[in-house]
């Protein structure tokens, strides 16, 4: 595994700060029509990837001028959407993180399928997370230390059937050796009281989404 982190750029809603967040070493993927964004922005992927159907045939030669390496592929004819594809090349490369931004957009089917590849993450044993202008997600299996930031409200919702052993400091409304299962909304809307606050976690897969309005 390297030091590197991936940030993989998507066309979801991105918002001013995903692009302050990069960092010199970051290595950028640009995704269908968020590697258009990065370009407008002045700055250059290393890799760009996807069918790109939901940009203009000029644009898409436009993405491919000003990328490092560019994989297009059939819009029809493939198995995976294309985050999953970027995420599946971020795993390879065996980075230190992995960013999804943008991964939430209007198309709830994308959002909760980008979702799930939190978990391809977490099995890889790569720090991963979405980003967007709204909300933050992680996904935990054993311990989380969550920062008061820019998201104040945090909601725990599980990825498995049923998570327990869930144990919250520094909440508003802490837990302690909790269980909540599929359909149960008992983790929604929490708020830290702390400057960091601390998930755990004894079975299961439990998604840690912080937002804001």
């Amino acid at each position: 595994m390297n030091n590197k982190r991936i940030l993989i750029f998507t066309g979801g809603n991105l918002g001013p700060a995903a692009f302050e967040e990069i960092q010199e070493d970051d290595v950028l993927v640009g995704v269908d029509r968020g590697a258009l964004h990065l370009i407008r922005k002045q700055i250059y992927p290393h890799i760009c990837l996807g069918d790109f159907d939901s940009v203009t045939e000029a644009e898409s030669a436009e993405i491919e001028q000003n990328c490092q390496q560019f994989i297009s592929c059939d819009p029809i004819m493939k198995d995976l959407t294309d985050t999953e594809m970027a995420f599946n090349w971020a795993i390879e490369q065996r980075p230190r993180d992995i960013w999804v931004m943008g991964g939430v957009g209007t198309r709830f089917d994308h959002s909760l399928a980008n979702a799930h590849l939190l978990m391809k993450g977490l099995r890889a044993g790569i720090t991963c997370c979405i980003r967007d202008e709204h909300n933050e997600i992680r996904l935990v299996d054993k311990h989380l230390t969550v920062k008061r930031g820019m998201f104040t409200h945090i909601s725990l919702l599980p990825l498995s059937l049923e998570v327990s052993g869930i144990s919250l400091n520094g909440f508003r409304y802490p837990l302690e050796d909790a269980t909540i299962s599929i359909g149960d909304t008992l983790g929604i809307s929490n708020t830290l009281e702390a400057d960091f606050g601390e998930v755990k976690v004894e079975s299961g897969y439990l998604l840690v989404i912080q937002s804001r309005d």
